[in-house]
């Protein structure tokens, strides 16, 4: 009986991925790559209506805030009000992208981007320059679109200290 499960869960570990490796195709890499050079164009243009045209109708955003904003609509609305001011000077720049597909009609997607130019919101920190968004795509009619989009400030990677900091001699400064 577990032999005949194991074989099982094995088949279906094949499929999944036998599909990814097949979504994976050049005509898909570049037309995620036209999309996301879609992002920065609407971006710069500070057009809140062909930005939010990337995502599905249902799309959401959770922003480097942690601001959940859900559905087409919300995207396009909260994002005229960020160009009207906080964002008005701001250009994005993308500067790398990763997909990674789970299906052929769904991929994940990592794309690094830098900003200048923002301004923060009141009460919000000083805005992020550089930093990482994690896209989930989902092809509809031909054509990719956000399904999901969570939006990371990135700071320089350092390693974990193995232990805790030095404490200072407090004899040190006395002589």
């Amino acid at each position: 009986m577990a032999a005949i499960r194991f074989f099982q869960v094995a088949g279906s570990l094949s499929g999944l991925l036998l599909a990814a490796s097949a979504a994976a195709n050049p005509q898909d890499d570049a037309a995620i790559r036209q999309l996301e050079a879609r992002q920065a164009a609407a971006w710069n243009a500070h057009d809140a209506a062909a930005y939010a045209a990337l995502f599905t109708e249902q799309g959401d955003v959770v922003n480097v805030l942690g601001w959940w904003w859900q559905g087409r609509g919300t995207i396009q609305s909260q994002l005229a009000d960020a160009f009207a001011w906080v964002f008005r000077d701001s250009t994005l720049a993308v500067t790398d992208v990763q997909s990674r597909y789970l299906d052929a009609q769904t991929a994940v997607v990592h794309v690094r981007w830098t900003l200048d130019g923002a301004k923060a919101p009141p009460g919000a920190p000083a805005p992020p320059r550089t930093g990482i968004q994690l896209q989930v795509l989902r092809k509809l009619d031909g054509q990719w679109m956000i399904e999901s989009f969570q939006n990371t400030n990135g700071v320089p990677e350092r390693p974990f200290p193995k232990g805790p900091p030095p404490i200072p001699d407090e004899g040190a400064g006395a002589r």
